[in-house]
């Protein structure tokens, strides 16, 4: 299995005559547009190039493949977005947060009709870009298509519960939620599109204006939007930035102008931008931050099930999403069968490139993050852990085989780091105290997965659990989804909740016109919402 395995990765990546036709990309891609106040300004200055995490066989060797390039904007194209998105909305004046519900979910079903017709160019983009298999990115395609309805959907329901008068104590409101201003967008590279859109779509149908930067990796996928975005938002709404983010966000916040920090990405970064703010308090944070989210395997847990899940939860898209399973506690009355087992699974996980039938293990796009995770195998084994795994950490340029680290202990770097990649590591325990000291020591707090079959035992596991983390999943690895479920972490792992519903409320504010229940009050506000007069003073039902 070993040589076989060595073999493979050794010969996994191709030669540009074995990519099929349909997968390979329309490239280089050199973008020079980006989106201010409603136009696609061309950029003529520095531009970054894009690599591949695939590299390519060649007479000379292995080469990672140049996709393309993007531009490098300054401080001034910077200001320049954030004039647009203030602008635009004008302290609460502008056409887009004065604008019916209604007529913003027109626009932005137009935006979906026109992404709808973007898919295969973006998926295949996914591939390239970021190494993500065919199935997982149609899968995050139409997820975030379908996040998009939902949400408006969701809007429509709460605009319906919103949209009658409430009589307390001599005095008549009606409550809705109101925009809170510009919303700086920066999501995650592992989910470019839809972890990005999750933030920027409720924030924009609520009547907020965006800037948006795209993450470091997988940029140009957001490109064949640009023009959708022109056509279906008014001038200043949407508005894209590219570039290094000391250059182009540093200003942003510094300028105390941004309302919403919306970033998925860790909380060392997080510290960093909301320092920058000069008045802290005055802009909300929406974030998404890294976890280490354990699992606990029981002594009468269904091994094959519990096996299944681990090495889905562990390893699907190579580990790197940060609902990801990225430490086991297993009882040592199962460890030994489990590890088997264990191995196997992983073992029988395919290598190979995205276009791939039924690969599930790919390339890694951050450069460097072999060595990284080799650096982690290399520490555990210096104290005391074995790759339990035949052909465990094997690696080829941006490829790494997953590795199976046991028995690992709180000396190793894996321990406490969130490796956020294909490194797996293991510990047996007697007492189920050690996985929830684990937990309660742990700087992040976001889910945990418990596998077993005893109702008293996962029951008295549950009420301590969920007072140290967001969601306690049984018998099933960590997730997301589904989106209308709340999703957000305690300690270092989050800030602010996220879900198809929540995410209306939390780019939002709850506002509310009220007046005394008097014959005078009651003719204006009648008045007002019989001929239509206000679009938030409004008992407007929207099917």
């Amino acid at each position: 299995m070993t040589v076989e395995l060595v073999e493979k990765v050794k010969t996994l990546f191709p030669t540009e005559d074995e990519i099929p036709q349909k997968y390979r990309p329309d490239i280089p891609i050199r973008q020079v547009e980006y989106l201010i106040n409603g136009e696609l300004r061309k950029w003529d200055g520095p531009m970054q190039e894009v690599l591949s995490p695939i590299c390519i066989k060649t007479g000379s060797g292995l080469e990672q493949q140049v996709m393309g390039t993007y531009p490098l904007l300054t401080e001034k194209e910077s200001i320049e977005a954030l004039d647009a998105a203030k602008s635009a909305f004008n302290h609460g004046r502008g056409l887009w947060p004065t604008m019916s519900v209604e007529q913003r979910i027109g626009h932005v079903q137009k935006f979906t009709s026109m992404m709808k017709e973007k898919r295969t160019e973006i998926v295949n983009l996914i591939m390239w870009e970021i190494a993500k298999n065919l199935k997982s990115a149609e899968k995050e395609f139409d997820r975030t298509v379908r996040y998009i309805e939902d949400t408006i959907d969701a809007l429509k329901d709460l605009d319906r519960i919103s949209s009658r008068f409430h009589i307390t104590e001599g005095v008549i409101g009606q409550i809705r939620r109101a925009p809170l201003g510009v919303v700086l967008c920066m999501g995650p590279y592992n989910y470019p599109l839809n972890e990005t859109f999750t933030t920027l779509i409720p924030a924009l149908i609520m009547g907020n204006t965006i800037i948006l930067k795209p993450p470091k990796f997988g940029v140009l996928l957001h490109r064949p939007l640009l023009e959708a975005f022109r056509e279906s938002f008014p001038e200043g709404v949407v508005n894209t930035l590219y570039g290094k983010g000391k250059v182009i966000i540093s200003p942003l916040l510094n300028s105390g102008r941004i309302d919403v920090l919306a970033f998925i990405g860790t909380s060392k970064v997080a510290d960093i931008l909301k320092k920058q703010h000069p008045k802290p308090h005055r802009m909300r944070c929406v974030l998404g931050l890294e976890a280490k989210n354990p699992a606990i395997v029981l002594p009468d847990a269904d091994l094959d099930l519990a096996v299944k899940e681990c090495a889905l939860g562990s390893l699907s898209y190579n580990g790197q999403r940060c609902t990801a399973l990225k430490i086991l506690y297993v009882h040592r009355n199962v460890i030994g069968e489990f590890l088997k087992r264990f191995a196997g699974k992983v073992n029988s996980l395919k290598p190979g490139m995205p276009w791939e039938s039924g690969v599930k293990i790919t390339p890694l796009p951050e450069p460097g993050k072999t060595k990284y995770l080799n650096d982690l195998v290399s520490d555990a084994q210096e104290k005391g852990a074995k790759v339990v795994n035949e052909g465990g950490g094997t690696a080829n340029e941006t490829f790494f085989f997953p590795a199976i680290l046991y028995p690992a202990n709180s000396d190793m770097r894996i321990y406490r780091e969130e490796q956020f990649g294909p490194v797996v590591p293991v510990i047996p325990f007697d007492d189920i105290e050690v996985p929830i000291k684990y937990i309660i020591d742990s700087n992040y707090g976001q889910q945990v997965s418990i596998f077993g079959n005893d109702a008293d035992v996962i029951a008295k596991l549950i009420d301590p659990l969920v007072n140290q983390v967001c969601r306690v999943n049984i018998n099933s690895q960590c997730q997301r989804g589904p989106d209308t479920f709340p999703f957000t972490g305690r300690k270092d792992s989050a800030e602010g909740t996220l879900s198809v519903s929540d995410a209306l409320r939390v780019f939002t504010i709850r506002t509310l016109v009220a007046a005394k229940d008097k014959d005078q009050n009651k003719s204006i506000l009648r008045e007002i919402v019989q001929e239509r007069k206000s679009n938030f003073l409004s008992t407007d039902f929207i099917l």
